[in-house]
């Protein structure tokens, strides 16, 4: 009976895709009020943007959210250095980011990069700080490290369990 539920609860994507987000909200959650004047509850978003709930290819979308992830806050930070935040910059922004997803073929994932470009260009700084932006940039590149890490880690120890209880699942 035991192994039976171990072996429902190690092919269940719905339960695989929870155990995820709740161990990397803590993560996120613990970072955030650890450490509160880093702007760190955009990573604690990042995270859970990063995690897949696909049953199937969960390492491989998690790794294009993490791309995707990258790419629209380090554009984000790059219209920010050179020009503001002004409305003009974060429609230029939007545009390089699309063209750069469609340049790495991570198109499907463009609404997420879009999404990083804008809390970082948008959203009002809680602090008054030039650095700000800088700091929500590596906000969201812990993020999406965490929560890749996270997919990868998890990936891999599922496998060793799957392969001790003769479960065999494509991801």
């Amino acid at each position: 009976m035991i192994n039976a539920l171990i072996r429902r609860a190690i092919a269940s994507p719905v339960l695989i895709y929870t155990l995820r987000c709740l161990i990397g909200f803590t993560i996120g959650y613990l970072l955030y009020t650890k450490f509160v004047h880093f702007e760190l509850f955009w990573s604690l978003l990042s995270i859970i943007l990063v995690i897949s709930p696909e049953e199937n290819d969960s390492k491989r979308l998690s790794i294009e959210r993490f791309k995707s992830n990258f790419v629209g806050s380090f554009v984000a930070l790059l219209c920010i250095i050179i020009n503001g935040n002004s409305l003009y910059m974060i429609v230029i922004g939007m545009l390089v980011t699309i063209l750069v997803c469609r340049f790495f073929k991570i198109m499907n994932m463009a609404r997420v990069a879009v999404v990083a470009l804008l809390i970082i260009m948008v959203q009002p700084h809680q602090e008054e700080l030039s650095y700000t932006p800088i700091l929500r940039f590596a906000s969201v590149g812990i993020g999406c490290l965490i929560g890749l890490s996270i997919v990868v880690g998890s990936a891999y120890i599922l496998r060793n369990i799957r392969k001790r209880f003769g479960i065999f699942i494509d991801q």
